[in-house]
């Protein structure tokens, strides 16, 4: 069921241009793929020369949000379930990152917009697993 009272095309538009847009940049201006947790997780272990960069694309997106507030309205989170239920769900995003080498914005972003055969099978399993929780979490345990 669509809830029209939040279906925000035009936003989710215009996001996913300014994704692809900083994404292109990244890879066209310094060589490097947008994955948000290869870009975290190389400055869990730095290289010599490797950080700055990082560190600025971190901040970016830590400041953009305080940014969209000094000309927006804020935007009220609403989370459906427990603290408990999304930690949990954060390390379980974690441990697939890892063993899926990315994330959804290294696969799904730059590696399907490269036609990476790894990075669309990537995607694809990203997106089934997302399929099956949300059926399983709703349709066979019958919570919200």
């Amino acid at each position: 069921m669509i809830d029209w009272a939040h279906f925000t095309p035009g936003a989710s538009l215009l996001g996913g241009l300014l994704i692809g847009a900083a994404a292109a940049m990244l890879v066209l201006l310094s060589g490097r793929i947008a994955g948000v947790s290869g870009i975290v997780g190389g400055l869990l272990a730095p290289a010599r020369g490797d950080v700055a960069w990082r560190i600025a694309f971190v901040a970016g997106l830590l400041v953009a949000p305080a940014v969209w507030r000094l000309f927006a309205p804020a935007i009220e989170a609403r989370f459906d379930t427990g603290f408990g239920t999304l930690v949990v769900a954060g390390v379980l995003v974690g441990i697939g990152t890892s063993y899926g080498s990315g994330c959804t914005s290294g696969h799904g972003v730059c590696g399907i917009s490269r036609l990476s055969p790894r990075s669309l099978v990537a995607t694809a399993v990203f997106m089934l697993t997302g399929f099956a929780t949300v059926f399983v979490v709703r349709h066979v345990l019958g919570s919200q």
